[in-house]
């Protein structure tokens, strides 16, 4: 009896879309052999089975359900099928599954079939027409009996097949090869009917023939009763493959498809049977390399390598001269190949092929990465990782140190190489590694180096970077310098939706370079110029409608049939009739459109067919307006019909799709049930026509009700209405379109484009509509772009003529790809894509449009990576983001000219050279060689700036030095004026000082950061508090001045705070001290001509206010934020290769993880804000023409607008501001509003107890011993509080201010302390005074020493980059008694501090200082307040005992503690200082406590509420906002009001911070 196959096999684990069909089919009965080796399923369908689900099923069924027992799984279909089908029909449908079948049975019936012509004499006679060979006329019995046993056994349809020969077609190599095989064809006759023709007497002589295994091999057919069981599985005996290339004409080598050559007994191999093997080989087959892609196949015996486990004659080979020199060498060879050890000839293994420690092998490959280091046995080892692109490997050796040099210098990164040695488990790492090294030679390349040789080259139109996001995997300069190494005259860069890879395009090219970048997009485009009623003849809402939905068997017009028609007639808003009627298709219903809509053949084949049913539907429509839900569709098959049956059809068309876009703008997708649901209007039978025509005509009649509300009365008034708003627009689907920028009109045009796709209509990706590219046209060329674009969409579903026309004359060129970008469709069983001749003929299609319109069509490859191997990093990508096609990677890499004219051949070889070369370097030729960023300056213009700076400077310098100026002051002013205004920066000090005197006005101090305190003019323009002249005294009544005398001139160098109190010898005021001798050409150069950077650090609560304020200055619209771009880094990176390689259980090494790592870093994943960049564009310029616009992350909720282009593309055009965010300034604003004091005037910058902060603990009146053994009190002083900072002042032991300064730069530099400064203070070569501790040293000493002040400027700037010191430079120094210390500590360097930022720095931290000694209380509730980022009430505020318990823990723990752990052990030491000072905590009370701050209350600190552990800071706003409605009745009602959940209210309840609280609102009797 027979059963459901889904209950015969319940756990198996079968695709969803097969597990439907599978519900249908019945298993009759299960057979298998005596041995159990062999099962045979019988399986019944009413419906047909694709040959690659059976064999799909017969392995799923034996690895799922009999994974360890070696069994043969076979399924015998057997199929009923509806009486729709005919031999034709059938053919049609089944024709892919026969051909997958033959191929898997015989590759030579395969062929035959593929290449036959067919047609049917009658319905059960089917011909084949097949070329006239020896091969056909022998296998045509066999494929008959094939043919006939499927149809007439298996689908129930008997059929004769006949055959027709005609003469081949072929050239005179065809005829060569014909005659070459005849031999063959008669060695397979004389196998298959060897005893026949014994008898008969007959002999064959196998002389001359190249195959004379054939003879030994299987040549014939066991087990005849299973129709097609001898070949299953993917290859056929080795004469298959011969016969099967004689057939096509393909005979090449020899080899087998599929094999490579080195197979033992297939033709063309080296060693056939029988023959022995060559000598020296060891048997092995000599292996033809023909260095296609990374990694071949190689003629190694069994695929398995040769174990040669013993090491003897080590240094005694017959080509050495080395046998018996006992010192160490390198090399044991004279082969000057050979770069260590010995000489060997083995034959290389792939690396993907070694299996665990399998002894010795020879592997080749590229070295990718190449390090080493020395042991404590005093010798090195050297890692390398070696790759040939099937997989990687590392090599360790283990050297000398008396070769290593040599060893090293021998092996470099990006070198070829075959090395030979151990396979060894690493017991360091445990990973598969390569050791006991024999030898190392060089080798060639052998990865394919494809070239373009065409004499003339094409242009490549259509290219992804990088920076298409999470797409393209090519960096933009790869693709450039390919291109120009092929020698093609130009690219186009053209990413999804930006523009982002433009300026490292530029980049790429050098100055006077003739090769040329099309600069484009590939956008998004929504057609929003669609009219809501096609051809409107101005019909009145009363008037006749015909609503109407029709059922079909697919989705084209051209390929598919209409299955069921349903109407409604409606009239003045009432149904008057109705029409429904089926169709009989004359095919067989699809399984898919019959699961969706119910209807099977059945229920069509009593129904006539289209031609009797259209005529009497288009009468019952009359000249009545169509109205359907998506009506491109309906009314694309109804006009397809007529037209096919010269039915005249021209009628008003009426979407109520684009009417619910109109009136539901809330919705997010318009189906018919959504919008159904959304009108109340009920909907059954979803996917029947009549009833579909039903709903439809009630929700247009409540759209009728709702449109006449809005006084719209008529179609012509209903069309006025198209014009779609942002919010419609936002939803519509979008078609990909290439834009190409002609000139800079073009390029300015196409930035505004852009913009506004990311700033207007961005939803989930950047759109374009139609009508604003239409009126942005000017400058730009448009391609109609790949499968995705309108045009190709448009031919894919069947548009009517009038469609593609319309469509056609929008481009300026049309597109078409090769068939492998598109062969997805034919994995796609819903695309009406069956075949690659239907890929073929869509192409030939827009070639023909091409003529038909006057358009060019250009061949592109659409390239998201540059060479065939390289799709893996895109297939990771596409894994990470949850493609479930990502390992079905289309062919989508960079082709040669001869690629794409061989791809196009089938247009000929006159279209192919039009649509590939000649038509797309006319594209190139209409475009301009243009710059992607403007190449000029642009600084913002305020009037008269400089003459503003020049009173501003005078002003307060005669405020502070009286009237008649020290000529040091004036000198100093007119030398950096003269420099500021010339090179036109008065505009940017002039801006600068706007911000900062806003700022200081509303009650913040700003920081300067950077070497711009190095200027006088900041400083009297009041930009910086730092003054950068000599140490020097003035009195603040008389204006006294002393910057000569001898006292002063001590403290040349230091700091003016470091000089002795004085009293005004003129008046007896004490005198202010000031001045840190600071150079201006730190800041500007000798020419005064370096680009200033000012930096501000602003208070963070107040910089939003101070980007605001730029606004205020500017003019609104003409600042924006800096704009940044995120790529994938190496972690996240590294993260989806090994995802995706566990995924599918594989298992890779590290050094083939980070290999394929590589080809995936720095793809585009985000874009973002620099945190405190403003960009400003100047009056009368347009942002377009420097960059494009969006808002950071695509964010639609923020009003933040940032730069497209990364900002150090455009920072050399437009003025970037940084104006940054600072804890600094806002915990000094915090103690200034708790403390009253005025931090500028009133905290002096000499105070000796501030002072001993960095030398002990006295001044906070505790012992070291009471804070954990911390031997100073700069816990929590900025810049000096860390264990790193405080060791540096113990080895350093400052005495001055100046000191302090010198450390801030040692501590900020990369490269400055340690391991240079500390170790020549150490060694006693250095003191912190003479030390390099900031860049201004270098130039200040270099000058001093006498060097031309230049060079010491240059010297300077080279060596705080990290770049070093020449050897002209060193000889220089030398020569001026520079000593050796110095150029040492010189090139050491990596990044240095200028002295003005850390001078800024030490004056913030200073004040801070002064009110941690003088001010306590205020001190610590301003630190936990604004610097402490982990404070946890729990641990820290119970008291000391427990605080010092949880201390002991965490010191215990220090090497794993976690980021936020290592935050919270800092915190903690800071109040375990406060404890120790004897101030304490009190408990919060939550309805005095603050969301951020804490509080001093009654002598004691009251933590924040946000102290709490789990209360974020959002939360803690909504306790104090909920206190302000009153006292909390209960727990609950604290829970409801604040929001703070259950948890949380636990904890709390727990610390005893809701003590008073019930827990309900409820009252029980126990509490009365």
């Amino acid at each position: 009896m027979a059963k459901n196959f889904l209950e015969v096999f319940p756990t198996l684990n079968i695709a969803e879309s097969l597990k439907e069909l599978l519900g249908l089919a019945q298993v009759e009965k299960v057979t298998t052999t005596r041995d159990r080796s062999s099962i045979r399923i019988y399986l019944k369908s009413a419906r047909l089975i694709h040959k690659q689900n059976i064999y799909d099923l017969e392995r799923g069924i034996r690895d799922q359900l009999f994974p360890d027992k070696q069994v043969a799984i076979k399924i015998q279909e057997k199929y009923r099928l509806s009486d729709q089908y005919t031999p034709k029909k059938l053919l049609d449908v089944y024709k892919d599954s026969l051909l997958l079948e033959l191929k898997n049975y015989s590759i030579i019936e395969y062929t035959m079939f593929r290449k036959a012509g067919i047609t049917f004499e009658k319905e059960d006679i089917m011909v084949l027409t097949v070329e006239d060979t020896m091969v056909n006329r022998d296998r045509t019995a066999e494929l008959k009996r094939v043919i006939e046993k499927v149809f007439a056994e298996r689908c129930g349809l008997p059929v004769e097949v006949r055959f027709t020969f005609v003469e081949p077609q072929g050239s005179d190599r065809r005829k060569q090869i014909e005659l070459k095989m005849e031999r063959e064809a008669q060695a397979i006759y004389w196998q298959n009917h060897r005893e026949e023709l014994e008898a008969m007497g007959a002999s064959f002589s196998t002389q001359g023939l190249e195959g004379q295994e054939l003879l030994s091999g299987n040549g014939g057919r066991s087990g005849q009763d299973s129709y097609l069981d001898a070949g299953q599985g993917p290859e056929g005996a080795p004469w298959d493959a011969l016969m099967a290339q004689a057939a096509s004409g393909d005979v090449g080598d020899g080899s087998a498809p599929g094999d490579n050559g080195g197979r033992s007994g297939a033709p063309g191999s080296s060693q056939s049977q029988g023959s022995p093997a060559r000598s020296g080989q060891s048997g092995q087959g000599q292996s033809s390399q023909s260095g296609q892609g990374g990694g071949q196949k190689q003629g190694f015996k069994g695929d398995k390598p040769q174990l040669n486990k013993g090491r003897k004659g080590w240094g005694r080979d017959k080509d050495s001269g080395f046998g018996d020199d006992k010192k160490y060498s390198v090399k044991r060879s004279n082969n000057p190949d050979v770069l260590y050890g010995r000489d060997f000839e083995d034959e290389p293994m792939e690396i993907e092929k070694i299996d665990g420690e399998i002894g010795e092998v020879t592997l080749r490959g590229k070295v990718l990465t190449c390090e080493n280091r020395e042991l404590r046995s005093g010798k090195f080892i050297l890692t390398f990782d070696v790759s040939d692109f099937t997989d990687t490997i590392t090599v360790k050796m283990f050297i000398r140190p008396e070769i290593f040099d040599e060893v090293k210098s021998a092996i470099n990164p990006g070198m070829f190489i075959k090395v030979k040695g151990v396979t060894t488990i690493d017991k360091f790492d445990g990973e598969l590694t390569l050791g006991s090294i024999v030898g190392i030679k060089k080798a060639d390349d052998f990865t394919s180096k494809r070239m373009d040789s065409s004499l003339e080259k094409r242009v490549e139109l259509h290219c992804h970077t990088k920076m298409s996001d999470m797409d393209g995997v090519s960096e933009v300069k790869s693709i450039i310098k390919r291109a120009k190494q092929w020698g093609m005259p130009a690219v186009a860069v053209t990413d999804h939706g930006c523009v982002q890879a433009f300026p490292d395009a530029n980049h790429a090219l050098d100055k006077g370079d003739t090769f040329k970048i099309l600069y484009g997009v590939e956008g998004y485009l929504v057609d929003d110029t669609k009219q809501l009623v096609e051809n409107s003849r101005g019909q009145d809402f009363g008037d006749t409608y015909v609503v109407f939905d029709i059922e079909t068997t697919g989705f084209s017009p051209k390929k598919n049939k209409i299955i069921e028609i349903g109407a409604v007639k409606v009239v003045d808003g009432r149904i008057t009739d109705k029409f429904s009627t089926f169709v009989n298709p004359d095919v067989p219903i699809p399984f898919d459109i019959e699961k969706l809509t119910g209807i099977n053949d059945s229920m069509v084949l009593p129904y006539p067919k289209i031609d009797v049913i259209l005529p009497q539907f288009l009468e019952f429509v009359g000249d009545a307006v169509l109205v359907a839900h998506n009506a491109s569709f309906d009314v694309g098959f109804i006009g397809h019909f007529a037209e096919k049956l010269e039915l005249p059809f021209d009628p008003t068309v009426l979407d109520t799709v684009a009417i619910a876009r109109l009136l539901l703008p809330n919705l997010n997708r318009f189906k018919l049930d959504t919008v159904a649901k959304a009108l109340n209007i009920s909907l059954q039978n979803h996917h029947r026509a009549v009833d579909d025509a039903g709903a439809t005509a009630e929700i247009f009649a409540a759209f009728v009700k709702m449109l006449r509300d809005r006084d719209v009365n008529d179609l012509n008034q209903l069309n006025a209405l198209s014009t779609m708003d942002t919010d419609t627009i936002r939803k519509l689907p979008t078609h990909h379109v290439i834009i190409l920028a002609k000139n800079d009109i073009g390029r300015v045009n196409m930035y505004r484009l852009v913009s506004w796709s990311h700033l207007e209509y961005y939803a989930r990706r950047p759109r374009i509509p139609k009508s604003l590219l239409e009126k942005y046209r000017e400058g730009l060329i448009i391609g109609s772009a790949c499968e995705a674009g309108e045009l190709y969409q448009a031919l894919l579903r069947g548009a009517p003529d009038t469609e593609i026309a319309r469509l056609v004359s929008f481009y300026d060129y049309l597109e078409i790809q090769p068939l492998g970008n598109n062969a997805f469709m034919l994995r796609d069983e819903k695309s009406t894509v069956k075949s690659q001749e239907d890929l073929i003929e869509i192409n030939k299609k827009i070639v023909e449009l091409g003529m038909q319109f006057n358009k060019l069509v250009c061949a592109t490859c659409d390239v998201h990576f540059l060479d065939p191997q390289d799709e893996v990093y895109r297939r990771i990508i596409m894994a990470g983001q949850g493609f479930k096609d990502s390992d079905d990677q289309a062919p989508l890499y960079l082709r040669t000219t001869e690629e794409m004219l061989e791809e196009f051949s089938y247009l000929g070889p006159d279209k192919a050279h039009e649509v590939v070369i000649t038509n797309t370097r006319k594209i190139a030729d209409m475009c301009e060689k243009i710059a992607p960023v403007r190449p000029d300056k642009c600084p913002p213009v305020i009037e008269d700036s400089d003459k503003t700076l020049t009173k501003i400077c005078y002003d307060r310098a005669h405020e502070m030095y009286g009237e008649d100026l020290p000529k040091i002051v004036v000198d100093r002013l007119e030398r950096e004026l003269h420099s500021i205004i010339t090179n036109g920066f008065a505009v940017m000090y002039i801006i600068a000082q706007k911000l900062v005197w806003k700022s200081n006005e509303d009650g913040y101090l700003v920081g300067s950061r950077g070497s711009v305190g190095s200027s006088f003019v900041a400083t009297m323009s009041g930009i910086t508090e730092v003054n950068p002249l000599s140490p020097h005294y003035h009195c603040p009544k008389c204006r006294y001045y002393d910057f000569d005398s001898e006292e002063v001139k001590q403290f040349s160098g230091m700091a003016g705070c470091d000089m002795p109190d004085k009293e005004c010898p003129v008046c007896g005021t004490p005198l202010e001290k000031d001045g840190f001798d600071i150079p201006f050409e730190t800041f500007l150069g000798f020419k005064g001509d370096k680009e200033p950077d000012i930096d501000l650090n602003f208070s963070g609560e107040y910089q939003s206010k101070a980007h605001d304020y730029t606004e205020v200055i500017f003019g609104k619209g003409q600042t924006f934020r800096a704009g940044t771009i995120g790529t994938l880094a190496d972690k996240t990176a590294f993260g989806y290769v090994k995802k995706y390689y566990e995924e599918r259980g594989t298992r890779k090494r590290n050094c083939e993880i980070n290999r394929i790592v590589q080809g995936c870093v720095g793809v585009r994943r985000t874009t973002g804000q620099h945190p405190g960049g403003i960009i400003v564009l100047p009056l009368g310029e347009e942002i377009y023409s420097f960059t494009p616009v969006q808002h950071p992350a695509n964010d639609m909720t923020t009003s933040t607008v940032t730069t497209h282009f990364d900002y150090h593309s455009i920072d050399h055009n437009l003025l970037k501001l940084d104006i940054l965010g600072h804890d600094d300034p806002t915990m000094i604003r915090m103690l200034q509003d708790l403390i009253g004091i005025d931090p500028v005037k009133d905290i002096p910058l000499d105070s000796r107890e501030v002072m001993s902060l960095f030398q002990d603990t006295s001044a906070l009146g505790i012992m070291p011993d009471d804070i954990g053994g911390c031997p100073l009190g700069a816990l929590g002083v900025p810049e000096f509080g860390t264990d790193f900072a405080m060791q540096m002042l113990l080895d350093t032991k400052p005495k001055y201010f100046s000191d302090l300064v010198r450390i801030a730069g040692l501590a900020h530099g990369t490269d400055v302390w340690l391991g240079n400064a500390q170790t020549l203070i150490q060694e006693g070569k250095a003191t912190i005074q003479t030390a390099i501790c900031t860049r201004d040293d270098i130039m200040v000493y270099l000058i001093a020493q006498g060097l031309e002040q230049g060079l010491s400027f240059t010297i300077m700037e080279s060596v705080r980059k990290g770049k070093g010191l020449k050897p002209e430079w060193e000889e220089e120094m030398k020569a001026h008694g520079v000593p050796e210390w110095y150029i040492w500590s010189c090139k050491k360097i990596k990044y240095m501090f200028p002295k003005a930022h850390a001078a800024a720095y030490v004056m913030m931290a200073w004040r801070i200082a002064y009110c941690k000694i003088f001010y306590p209380l205020a001190y610590y509730a301003a630190f936990f307040s604004i610097r402490a980022s982990a404070f946890s009430y729990e641990i820290m505020c119970q008291g000391r005992d427990k605080l010092e318990y949880y201390l002991a823990d965490y010191k215990k723990r220090a090497d794993t503690l976690s980021k936020k752990e290592q935050d919270t052990l800092r915190d903690m030491r800071i109040v375990q200082e406060m404890y120790a000072r004897g101030f304490d905590f009190t408990p919060i009370d939550i309805y005095r406590a603050k969301a951020r701050h804490f509080q001093i209350i009654d002598g004691k600190l009251m933590p924040s509420l946000s102290s709490i552990d789990g209360l974020g800071e959002k939360a803690a706003d909504a306790v104090v906002d909920a206190v302000k409605d009153g006292a909390f009745l209960s727990i609950e009602d604290f829970s409801n009001r604040s929001k703070v959940n259950g948890t949380l209210c636990s904890l709390m309840s727990d610390l005893g911070l809701l003590k008073d609280l019930p827990k309900s609102n409820q009252l029980s009797l126990f509490d009365l």
